[in-house]
């Protein structure tokens, strides 16, 4: 019997730790290391180094000398998102349901071509774009010229108001092939007979696309919804390259990730403030936190109830 008890005992699986360790060590090492000490540096003082608890979040909640950049950067990055989320994911959803016609010819060009501008650095779009849109050598005035649209231009990058939405844009420009590939993909795996099936039944495409379709790809669109909200909210390299780390003009077009940056190593005469920069890197964090839970709570058990 002890035998046989022995031999049903199995001996711990020491290959899973070979495999997991490096790859553990580091994520360890390159992610929850700077998290962890970011966040214990968000804790601290920067005039006398020791523990103040919250107040470093209070002060940049509360002090006018940080609250009104931050309070700021959170509204533009909320419009960025919403712009986002308005704009690029209902695209995306158009090419993708154009690129699954069946009649269409030469889909992968397309498909390549669509996605191109995401494969690209976002410096060289954000210098693009800068000549692009510049009242001085740019091309976009005689272009609207061309189009008896001449009167309607501006400067658009330099106003305090469009300059976000503008950026924004550019943005939706180049990442729009993201959200396009994923309900591609979620519609290629959707299966033929339920299609035929609603054809043969006098449906048409439309009909298809928005009751048959779009109700299986929901899952992918909260997915679309979610990734877009995180990278949002980190967000940073196409404003710093085309407005700098001030964000002009005049801070509109500042957002969490500027901020963190500008906060942290300072800029021009502004002295950085590790302390301070942590803390909106935590702020960062408990705000995207909230929108996965969020996500987590709202969305996804109701697709799974749906599905069920």
């Amino acid at each position: 019997m002890r035998a046989k008890k022995s031999q049903k005992r199995k001996s711990f699986p020491t290959h899973i730790i070979v495999f997991l360790a490096p790859a553990v060590i580091i994520y360890t090492l390159f992610m929850i290391y700077p998290l962890g000490d970011s966040l214990r540096l968000s804790f601290i003082s920067g005039d006398t180094g020791g523990f103040t608890g919250l107040q470093n979040y209070r002060n940049l909640l509360t002090n006018e000398q940080w609250s009104i950049r931050f309070w700021s950067a959170l509204k533009n990055n909320f419009i960025f998102f919403f712009i986002h989320m308005a704009v690029q994911n209902p695209i995306g959803l158009m090419l993708a349901a154009l690129l699954n016609r069946r009649t269409l010819r030469w889909t992968n060009t397309y498909r390549t071509l669509l996605f191109m501008p995401t494969m690209l650095s976002v410096v060289i779009i954000g210098f693009i774009w800068q000549l692009i849109l510049s009242p001085l050598w740019g091309i976009s005035e005689g272009f609207m010229s061309f189009f008896k649209l001449g009167e309607y231009f501006q400067p658009w990058l330099g106003l305090e108001g469009p300059a976000l939405i503008t950026l924004s844009l550019i943005s939706v420009w180049q990442f729009a092939g993201i959200p396009m590939m994923l309900f591609y993909a979620a519609l290629l795996g959707i299966p033929e007979e339920l299609v035929e099936a609603a054809y043969v039944d006098g449906a048409t495409a439309w009909t298809v696309f928005w009751r048959i379709k779009f109700p299986l790809i929901l899952p992918t669109v909260g997915i679309v919804g979610i990734l877009t909200f995180v990278g949002n909210f980190n967000a940073f390299d196409l404003i710093y390259t085309v407005k700098g780390a001030l964000a002009g003009p005049n801070f509109s077009t500042d957002i969490m990730g500027t901020l963190f940056f500008r906060t942290f190593f300072g800029q021009q005469l502004q002295l950085g403030n590790p302390e301070m920069g942590a803390t909106v890197a935590a702020m960062m964090l408990l705000i995207i936190l909230v929108g996965v839970l969020l996500y987590m709570v709202g969305w996804q058990r109701r697709i799974i109830t749906y599905e069920v």
